[in-house]
């Protein structure tokens, strides 16, 4: 997705990485890829100086991009990285689930409101916020219930569906 300044319409870069905070779901900002001479560098936009999301990211100047490592609130949750997208997510008894391939938020108080795993070739049941439990370094860790509840709705309706001779 390409970055513009509000206004000028100016491309600044590429979106390359949402800054979620793993404890409350909120992403804190994006990362934008800026290309330059023989590589692109990333810089760090904060969700308060977005003005619109959609087809493109619109931010109110380009001023506003500036290095992770100086925005002191925001450099600690970085360095912990205790991601969501491409992390392993796991139920609370150690079941594998699938990877977090995608999230959904809302684009007006940028929360992330579901999370949607893929497990190799499949993607797999959409899981809501609230049944993460904890989000470690080396997995996200869900409600044994969540993931049990979605699978339950499916077998019915596969047993529904097969021809049955009285």
């Amino acid at each position: 997705m390409t970055v513009s300044e509000d206004g000028t319409e100016e491309d600044l870069g590429k979106l390359s990485q949402l800054l979620i905070n793993p404890d409350t779901g909120k992403i804190e900002g994006c990362f934008v890829a800026v290309p330059g001479f023989l590589h692109s560098h990333h810089l760090f936009i904060s969700v308060m100086d977005i003005v619109r999301f959609s087809t493109r990211l619109y931010v109110r100047h380009s001023e506003v991009l500036f290095p992770i490592e100086e925005h002191i609130r925001l450099l600690p949750l970085y360095l912990e990285r205790r991601t969501l997208i491409k992390q392993p997510i796991r139920t609370e008894t150690g079941k594998f689930v699938g990877w977090c391939q995608d999230i959904q938020f809302d684009t007006r108080h940028f929360m992330v409101e579901w999370i949607f795993p893929r497990k190799f070739f499949r993607w797999g049941t959409p899981l809501p916020l609230s049944s993460i439990i904890e989000v470690r370094k080396d997995a996200i860790i869900v409600r044994d219930t969540s993931v049990r509840e979605k699978e339950a709705k499916v077998v019915p309706t596969l047993l529904e569906q097969l021809p049955i001779k009285a």
